[in-house]
């Protein structure tokens, strides 16, 4: 801070501090690339525009409504996909240019945080969060039953009876260590 004297009415000099513009500093860890999520929000919305679009042009109507019953399995199916992609071991690769490994994860998981900065962040945190993700996984499964309801329907059991089925070996695990 830089000081300047001044003379009061009495006579006394006083110190005035005067306080400078804060200084431009690099982007920290902590902040939030808000113009990078909207990159990524606007991404998000032009897929759902071009779909809708695309159906409108279509010869076939937008179905009525999703039947509660691929709701159900879509919804399975989206929370597993979105582990898969945001969590597994196996899928480190993919996101190794967004993201590091903090360390060891649920069973065959791995806990990373985004790297970088910019847009490049932005999409390291959208990988790394199954809650995020999971929205666009969802879009797809149900722009997938717009366009191609069998391939969707599908694709989706896989993802589905695989996320039962794990979640079957944790209660396994679970009743195994209660026994012991």
């Amino acid at each position: 801070m830089s000081t300047n004297r001044k003379t009061s009415g009495d006579g006394q000099l006083k110190q005035l501090q005067r306080k400078r513009p804060p200084r431009r500093s690099r982007r920290g860890r902590n902040e939030i690339p808000t113009r990078d999520y909207a990159a990524l929000v606007a991404v998000f919305n032009s897929l759902l525009a071009t779909a809708l679009f695309a159906r409108k042009c279509s010869r076939e109507p937008l179905p009525e409504r999703v039947e509660p019953k691929d709701l159900v399995l879509f919804a399975l199916a989206t929370q597993k996909l979105s582990r898969v992609i945001t969590k597994d071991k196996v899928t480190s690769a993919f996101r190794a240019p967004f993201t590091e490994i903090e360390g060891k994860g649920g069973p065959g998981e791995v806990e990373e945080r985004a790297k970088g900065r910019g847009l490049r962040r932005a999409i390291g945190e959208l990988l790394t969060c199954p809650f995020c993700l999971g929205t666009w996984i969802a879009s797809g499964f149900i722009y997938g039953y717009v366009f191609a309801p069998r391939i969707s329907r599908t694709l989706a059991s896989i993802f589905a009876v695989s996320g039962l089925a794990d979640f079957l070996q944790q209660l396994y695990v679970k009743t195994q260590e209660m026994n012991e």
